[in-house]
């Protein structure tokens, strides 16, 4: 199985090594990255990056290969990935898919001409065991039609002072934090509800990561806590000062055309961090939390325990056993045309959302995202021209 990566950042440099662990054949041909985060610690696993070129569309050339992976900046992605269909080549693509309204409809008409199951999308929480035992209970009836939901993804210190460092501080480069970060978690919980949302608003900035908050005002010089995490293209040194345009707390209420509701919550400064969730149906409840490994399911009438489950982080996984479970799905994909448990479309509309939740947050205002829907699905469907 030969791969091509467009990116070589940390991410694929770690998921090739995850990949290759999976899939013996699976084999890194070439590779387009000017500065290949990434690289190094292949190297230290043994493993080759095959050859470097200075554009993806010469190495499509120069390779016959198998799959594309895609781990450029976000706002690469829609280029590198309209270069792979054009070459014929299946890809799997980093999430977010794309960082804008107009590159999701571009990239929907893009599926409309080559065909939704040659995108293949990085959304890795899709495979978490947790998740699929959640889905398996509700599929059970034991939730009962979702009435409401309240999640959260809260960030410890050291990654949230990497979001201030790294080229994602940037929105133009990375769409915003809540699409760079949540996305994941707007598509889970957009899953289990079943339905297009409807009605956003939001509100958030930065509170923490700003000057008046450096702990050297306090007499504290040790700063290694956020410099824990490396950077890599346009990495800089500075957190509390840094020129970030990213925010660092955000809240979002969303209604969805079926009636049921979503709260969530993300901040990027939570010492004791969890990912939790609580999935409010007609019949049963579902609490679980990713970082602190559990799920527990209720019934509404008897408050029985339906489902009392612990769960353990692999050595493997950067993602509670996730990681490994998307290589063997991908892998699978590839070689049999197998169905995964996440779509391009689930993902352009986790990304859709988090926009809105955005554009809501600044101008402070409750979004309609009916128009959005009207433009996504006439791109969807869009004939091609001959």
């Amino acid at each position: 199985m030969k791969v091509g990566i467009a990116g070589l950042g940390y991410r694929l440099g770690y998921l090739g090594k995850v990949f290759t662990e999976m899939h013996p054949d699976f084999r890194i041909a070439g590779y387009v990255d000017p500065a290949p985060a990434g690289l190094e610690g292949l190297q230290k696993a043994g493993i080759s990056a095959g050859t470097r070129y200075d554009t993806v569309e010469e190495m499509l050339k120069g390779e016959k290969l198998d799959l594309l992976m895609v781990g450029s900046p976000n706002h690469m992605h829609l280029d590198h990935i309209r270069a792979g269909f054009e070459a014929g080549v299946k890809v799997f693509s980093e999430k977010p898919v794309v960082v804008s309204t107009a590159q999701s409809l571009e990239l929907a008409g893009l599926l409309s001409r080559y065909g939704r199951e040659n995108l293949l999308i990085g959304l890795v929480l899709r495979y978490a065991p947790l998740y699929r035992d959640l889905r398996a209970a509700q599929a059970a009836g034991h939730l009962g039609d979702i009435v409401s939901i309240e999640a959260s993804e809260h960030i410890p210190p050291y990654h949230g002072a990497f979001f201030m460092r790294d080229w994602r501080r940037y929105d133009r480069y990375a769409g915003g934090f809540m699409l760079e970060k949540c996305c994941h978690d707007i598509d889970l919980y957009n899953g289990v509800i079943g339905a297009r949302p409807s009605r956003v608003s939001s509100f958030g900035g930065r509170r923490t990561f700003v000057p008046a908050n450096d702990p050297r005002n306090r007499g504290i010089n040790d700063l290694e806590v956020y410099h824990r995490k490396p950077v890599g293209w346009n990495g800089t040194d500075k957190v509390f000062d840094s020129d970030a345009e990213i925010i660092d707390y955000q809240v979002a209420i969303v209604e969805y055309a079926n009636g049921a509701a979503l709260s969530f919550h993300t901040n990027l400064n939570v010492p004791d961090d969890f990912r939790r969730f609580a999935v409010i149906g007609t019949r049963g409840m579902a609490e679980g939390d990713f970082v602190r490994g559990f799920l527990n399911v209720t019934d509404s009438h008897t408050s029985d325990a339906l489902v009392e489950k612990t769960y353990k982080a692999t050595a493997l996984s950067q993602h509670y056993g996730a990681d490994e479970e998307m290589a063997a799905g991908v892998v699978a994909s590839v070689l049999t045309g197998a169905e995964q448990p996440v779509s391009v479309l689930d993902a352009l509309e986790a990304g859709l959302l988090a926009m809105a939740m955005d554009e809501a947050r600044a101008k402070r205002t409750v979004i309609d995202m009916a128009p959005v829907w009207d433009r996504y699905d006439e791109a969807l469907m869009a004939k091609v021209v001959a």
